[in-house]
């Protein structure tokens, strides 16, 4: 049997992930007609690479496709911004608790250097971004779940797509901080529930500060 040539799907991978940042920066406003063929000629491809990564993005809820009318950016609605909360919280409280029963003490040494950086990075918005969506992920990477890591994943990407990122409200990385302490806290005192409680509160905290 000939090689198979992976080339095509990692150009339309590569023009998702670039669409994608574009996406998040804003440069492709939420609402906003995708123009393929425009995008394609700056680029330097044709549109079925670009048609392959608009698929993905649709996918994962970044893109909608309309019949007929090609690709838009997606608009979330604020029922969509509180659904998306609800079953972040939901999951991500329950990757808290499992944290609490089982990380072991290499575990919970970096989880206490996250949450030392984001205490260092509370005056820099972007690096607490950064450290912020690090410190979720190593939670969940922890709890060792791949399908709650992909629902997560692309839950976190639609909630990016919000205009009023929680973050952004004034005195939110300083709130966000102090929940972040009441997190750890409880996961260092090896209480599971507390730890669940907490990161709920977390979000739906935050889910406030996005509206």
């Amino acid at each position: 049997m000939p090689a198979l040539s992976l080339a095509p799907r990692a150009l339309y991978e590569e023009v998702a992930e670039l669409l994608r940042q574009r996406i998040f920066a804003r440069e492709l406003e939420a609402g906003s007609w995708i123009d393929e063929l425009r995008i394609a000629q700056a680029l330097g491809i044709s549109r079925t690479p670009l048609r392959e990564a608009l698929k993905v993005l649709a996918a994962e809820g970044l893109v909608t496709m309309k019949v007929r009318r090609g690709a838009y950016v997606t608009e979330v609605s604020e029922k969509d911004l509180r659904d998306v909360y609800h079953l972040l919280a939901l999951l991500e409280s329950d990757a808290a608790r499992i944290v609490a029963s089982t990380a072991n003490e290499s575990q919970i040494a970096q989880i206490k250097a996250l949450q030392k950086e984001l205490e260092e990075a509370v005056t820099h918005r972007d690096r607490f971004f950064a450290i912020n969506e690090a410190f979720h992920m190593y939670l969940l990477q922890i709890a060792d779940n791949r399908w709650r890591d992909q629902m997560v994943a692309d839950l976190r990407k639609v909630m990016k797509l919000n205009r009023h990122h929680s973050l952004l409200k004034e005195g939110r990385l300083e709130q966000s901080l102090a929940e972040h302490k009441e997190i750890v806290q409880a996961l260092l005192s090896r209480q599971p529930e507390l730890a669940a409680q907490k990161m709920s509160t977390h979000f739906m905290n935050g889910l406030q500060a996005a509206q």
